[in-house]
């Protein structure tokens, strides 16, 4: 059987998902398939893509690039939304996005500090904090050395969606860093803040 295989390599987050979920639409019949792309970051958001629809595969690296193959054929239709973002039991989703590792323009001293407290204090929300999204340089907040990656991780533990852009990771050099959370993409980022009742940002 002829593997289809789709080259994304050199392009921008998101592309290499949207020219996935492209493909998925335009060739129903697949059954085994292939993505090429040129960056960790890229190869974890895509397989994670292809997870959540509902497809197996694997994750191989081939040289500089990664290969993430499927074999295990295509669904009747690509979700727009996955299971884990429909609203269960008349919950509210609270979405957190944390675009920087401290709050306001201020002292940095101070606004670290902010930062740690007001992570400490999400439990507060309760149920109703469905997900956590760090992006610029808010996902040095979910690195190895963060001050912060305890009250992560407890959260993660909890059933908190912790999500962290893949582009700002390895824009600052920290893909290999990171130590909690699902790396993600545009289209995930604005997906959820689509879906979410309440979006609170920093």
């Amino acid at each position: 059987m002829n593997m289809k295989e789709l080259d994304c390599r050199g392009q921008a987050c998101p592309q290499p998902v949207l020219i996935t979920r492209s493909f998925l639409v335009d060739h129903k019949d697949a059954e085994d398939f292939r993505i090429l792309v040129d960056n960790r970051a890229a190869a974890e958001n895509v397989k994670r893509f292809l997870e959540n629809a509902g497809f197996g595969c694997v994750l191989e690296e081939a040289g500089t690039d990664f290969l993430i193959v499927s074999r295990s054929g295509l669904p009747e239709a690509v979700p727009e939304i996955r299971e884990s973002e429909k609203q269960e039991g008349g919950k509210r989703r609270i979405l957190v996005l944390l675009t920087a590792d401290r709050i306001g323009d201020g002292d940095v001293v101070l606004g670290a500090a902010l930062m740690k407290n007001f992570i400490l204090t999400l439990k507060e929300l309760g149920d109703d904090l469905w997900r956590i999204v760090c992006l610029n340089g808010g996902v040095r907040l979910a690195v190895k050395e963060s001050p912060v990656l305890t009250a992560l991780k407890e959260l993660e533990e909890e059933g908190v969606d912790v999500l962290v852009c893949g582009t700002c990771l390895e824009h600052y050099g920290l893909t290999e860093e990171k130590a909690v959370g699902s790396t993600t993409n545009m289209l995930d980022i604005v997906t959820g803040c689509g879906v979410a009742d309440k979006v609170i940002s920093f």
